[in-house]
């Protein structure tokens, strides 16, 4: 299946303060505050919803295409993705600017001062699915990006009759009601957390079964609870694979995703593909960042058939 996946594309900085911001802060001089931290450690990591979903898919064998914008310090990550398997063809570096950014200090306490700069991401919505000059995808996802382009992108798919899946979440705040509603209306499927579903509700007044009166399927995902696939027949609850150990959990939606959306790609059935993103999520649970995990296909094979049956299913992917 060609599946082309939109979204933003990010560095993560992320640095470690080893005393409490608390101690620092005068209640009364807010309003002239003027603070410096120094930092005993400092990470830079790949980042961003639409490689991060690509890359879980490439590990798993497929070629997933990405459309977004990019600044001009893109071209170690692009090329780290291309080492990878993900097709990078369709992503616009824009003059003069940076990588879309994110910057958080930690504390002692987990307390976080952070900021995110959106560099190359405030152009995506300059980006066309229309424009694409090589054949059109059969499925595009839209996940958080500039409101704009998410905007643009279901508008697109609408005119081109090109199936999309929509992953709004963390942007929601930032669509309006009726760009969400209209998101949510016309894509193949819906993928959000469980808040995510319910601030949906709220902001929509959609209930799930008028959703899936036009969609094929939601997918709620529900942390440690799992997972559950709503479709118009079925409710299937999918559990999570259990970690060896729990290192970062940034990303791991994304990785799900990625997961989910390989097996859905080879046309399996609902539970294996919920499954299939479980596994996927924990390997990324279980390392730093949201692309520091790996694995081969073997691999995965191996761990999935030792938590859950697929009645080799997964032999139509990994073995040809």
């Amino acid at each position: 299946m060609n599946i082309i996946i939109t979204g933003s594309v990010a560095y993560d900085y992320i640095m470690y303060f080893p005393g409490y911001f608390r101690d620092h802060l005068l209640p009364d001089r807010l309003d002239s505050i003027s603070l410096s931290f120094l930092v005993e450690s400092m990470v830079r990591r790949r980042g961003g919803t639409a490689p991060n979903i690509a890359y879980s898919m490439a590990l798993l064998g497929g070629q997933p295409r990405i459309l977004a914008t990019v600044g001009e310090d893109f071209e170690e990550y692009r090329l780290f993705l291309e080492s990878k398997g993900v097709d990078t063809s369709l992503m616009q570096v824009i003059p003069g600017e940076f990588t879309a950014s994110f910057f958080a200090n930690t504390d002692r306490a987990n307390a976080q001062i952070a900021s995110f700069y959106p560099g190359a991401m405030a152009y995506a919505g300059d980006l066309s699915l229309i424009n694409i000059q090589i054949q059109q995808p059969d499925l595009v996802v839209i996940s958080p990006n500039d409101p704009k382009a998410m905007v643009r992108y279901v508008e697109e798919c609408h005119q081109l009759n090109v199936p999309y899946f929509y992953d709004p979440s963390q942007q929601i705040p930032r669509l309006s009601d009726d760009n969400l509603c209209y998101g949510v209306e016309g894509a193949q499927a819906l993928f959000i957390n469980d808040y995510e579903f319910g601030l949906i509700n709220k902001c929509t007044g959609l209930t799930p079964k008028q959703i899936l009166k036009k969609s094929e399927f939601i997918v709620v995902t529900r942390g440690m609870s799992g997972s559950t696939i709503y479709t118009q027949e079925d409710e299937v609850s999918v559990p999570i694979v259990p970690p060896e150990r729990v290192s970062d959990p940034t990303g791991v939606g994304d990785a799900f995703r990625g997961g989910f959306l390989t097996g859905y790609s080879h046309r399996l059935d609902w539970e294996t593909c919920g499954r299939m993103g479980a596994l996927s999520a924990t390997y990324c649970l279980e390392h730093k960042g949201s692309q520091g995990h790996e694995f081969t296909p073997q691999e995965f094979i191996i761990r999935f058939r030792s938590h859950f049956d697929d009645g080799g299913q997964l032999d139509k992917i990994f073995i040809t």
